[in-house]
């Protein structure tokens, strides 16, 4: 078994005027050889915004950037054109490719929380796109896939795959068996198992033998899972 729990408390911490980032891998001036990045993840943050706070225009290049938004909302604006609103439950994937400009807002109705992720594409240099999907996940239905095979959104990443899940109280879920899983709760917690004890939200768990290990929620519980 080759698992490793990723605390949230370990997290790199950046604080900024209305805003409160939490990085899973190295970024920026915080380094860390043994964090630099899983698979084609290189990035895996954690972000807070202030009502009406965010992320002015910036530029990005072959980068596929993957949004989800936890609570509140998030105004996203792009050179492509986009310019849309994700709700709590909403996915954005913009694929950078040969270079763009966007914007990440909190919308008025308050903090926004929001879970991003960057891949790195197998082929750089392609041309910019942005699409976005709701996700219907509740409860007792299972996973919902949101990027990849079966899934509305794509990245450009062969085999690379984005699952919601929410769990209701003492529910368990097998997660996928792959080469590589990134689980990350959220919201809610989960009971000890034969992978760890307790994970709270803000934890993550990296799985690297391929198999597939069964997950019980505490309490009510969202998990993002990458598979790869």
């Amino acid at each position: 078994m080759s698992v490793e729990i990723r605390r949230g408390t370990a997290r790199f911490v950046e604080r900024e005027p209305g805003r409160l980032s939490q990085h899973g891998f190295s970024f920026g001036p915080h380094l860390d050889p043994d964090r630099l990045s899983f698979g084609p993840m290189v990035c895996h943050d954690d972000h807070v915004l202030g009502r009406r706070t965010g992320f002015e225009e910036h530029a990005h290049q072959d980068l596929e950037i993957v949004t989800w938004v936890v609570s509140g909302s998030l105004v996203h604006r792009d050179g492509t054109g986009a310019e849309v609103t994700l709700q709590a439950g909403d996915c954005g994937v913009l694929s950078a490719g040969s270079g763009v400009r966007h914007s990440e807002i909190a919308g008025d109705d308050g903090p926004a929380r929001f879970v991003q992720v960057w891949l790195t594409p197998d082929e750089p240099g392609a041309p910019p796109a942005y699409a976005r999907a709701t996700a219907g996940a509740a409860p007792g239905t299972g996973p919902v896939r949101l990027v990849g095979a079966g899934g509305p959104l794509s990245v450009r990443v062969a085999g690379a795959a984005l699952d919601v899940v929410r769990l209701g109280a003492g529910e368990t879920l097998a997660l996928p068996a792959a080469s590589r899983v990134h689980a990350f709760l959220t919201t809610g917690a989960l009971l000890r198992s034969s992978l760890a004890e307790p994970l709270a939200a803000g934890d993550a768990l990296c799985v690297t033998d391929g198999a597939s290990y069964d997950v019980t929620a505490a309490v009510p519980t969202e998990m993002l899972i990458w598979s790869f």
